[in-house]
């Protein structure tokens, strides 16, 4: 007993040192920004009785206009839902690559993507939501004795095929897969259609290639890739080999990025870069009066207008944590405290600066 005592008080010392604590939300350089008129839509979000969400930590739509829902509630859920907003279906309940929700995408086929940062999986679902294939590994049960999901120390650990609390997944046209990963490691990892490894870039840091919690990614039409790395306040762009391209550092902390035109494979034309300064999930009243906004950018860096702040009404943010924009005119947003999702339409424009 006294050995157990002991070992139990052995292991209260070790887990503080396990989370690292994130870096306070900036306020956006760009200033004397448009601001583009935008509402929300009312109850957009309809369920059965007795089934809600949790913290909606990821959103995403189909070619068909159907909306996935990935949340933390009691357990981690994945929901489907018509154009209109009514429930459809739950998709991949009690699957082993579902712990600690974190992002949720579609690609090119209608595929389902859900992120999962406890298991340090990605976990692939069909249209008819049968799992297709993971790539990552879920950690052994005795090592999350000490890793709970959710937490862990920085590792750094930069593995071919297995992942450290990443973060989100994007797709380009020829169906190459690149992750944000994420919490444990800094780091952009480019796997072909089929999940083989191709390359990895990163490291902590602030320069060029460094990244400090690269919390979002998207990819353009031209297989650009746009990295939210949100403890740097800046969205990093790299090619398609993940060269590095450019730096965008006038938007805050981007928590979450979006391309619009979704993931192809009919050329969408115009794409715009979408990203959020989202008020920190830790909810600190001072950070309301700087915080909670969406940029909407040229490819290029170029800040076309803002919409949003935060707070806890319809039509205000409380922590994006991911957003989905195949329609450009057409955001839908998942938010942490607010634990819903909002459909938020976007209105005409009555003048135009930039900003970079």
């Amino acid at each position: 007993m006294g050995r157990s005592f002991a070992a139990y008080i052995a292991l209260l010392g070790v887990v503080p040192l396990l989370y690292s604590p994130l870096l306070a939300q900036s306020r956006a350089k760009a200033t004397n920004i448009p601001l583009i008129p935008y509402e929300s839509v009312p109850n957009f979000f309809k369920h059965p009785p007795g089934i809600y969400t949790g913290e909606n930590m990821g959103i995403a739509t189909n070619s068909n206009g159907n909306i996935y829902i990935y949340h933390r509630a009691n357990e981690t859920r994945l929901f489907e839902y018509t154009p209109q907003g009514s429930f459809v279906r739950e998709i991949g309940r009690g699957n082993y690559g579902f712990s600690f929700a974190h992002s949720v995408r579609v690609d090119a086929q209608d595929n389902i993507w859900a992120v999962d940062e406890g298991t340090n999986m990605l976990v692939k679902f069909n249209p008819e939501g049968k799992v297709s294939m993971v790539v990552g590994r879920r950690p052994d049960p005795i090592f999350q004795l000490t890793n709970m999901p959710g937490t862990g120390a920085f590792s750094g650990a930069n593995r071919n095929y297995e992942f450290d609390r990443q973060t989100d997944v994007a797709f380009d046209q020829q169906g190459n897969i690149f992750v944000s990963d994420g919490y444990g490691d800094a780091r952009v990892v480019k796997y072909d259609k089929n999940g083989r490894f191709v390359k990895a870039v990163g490291t902590r840091g602030t320069g060029n290639l460094q990244l400090n919690t690269p919390h979002s990614i998207a990819t353009d039409f031209q297989g650009n890739v746009y990295v939210g790395d949100r403890g740097n306040a800046r969205v990093q762009v790299l090619d398609n080999n993940l060269n590095w391209k450019a730096n965008y550092d006038q938007v805050g902390n981007p928590w979450a990025v979006c391309v619009s035109g979704g993931s192809g494979p009919d050329n969408p034309g115009k794409q715009y870069l979408y990203a959020s300064n989202s008020w920190p999930d830790s909810a600190p009243a001072a950070a309301t009066e700087f915080t909670g906004e969406v940029y909407k950018m040229e490819l290029d860096g170029t800040i076309i207008g803002k919409f949003g702040k935060a707070g806890k009404a319809t039509g205000e943010f409380a922590t994006i944590h991911q957003m989905d924009c195949r329609n450009a005119d057409i955001i839908y947003t998942a938010e942490i405290n607010n634990c819903r999702s909002q459909k938020i339409l976007l209105k005409s424009q009555t003048s135009r600066a930039s900003g970079r």
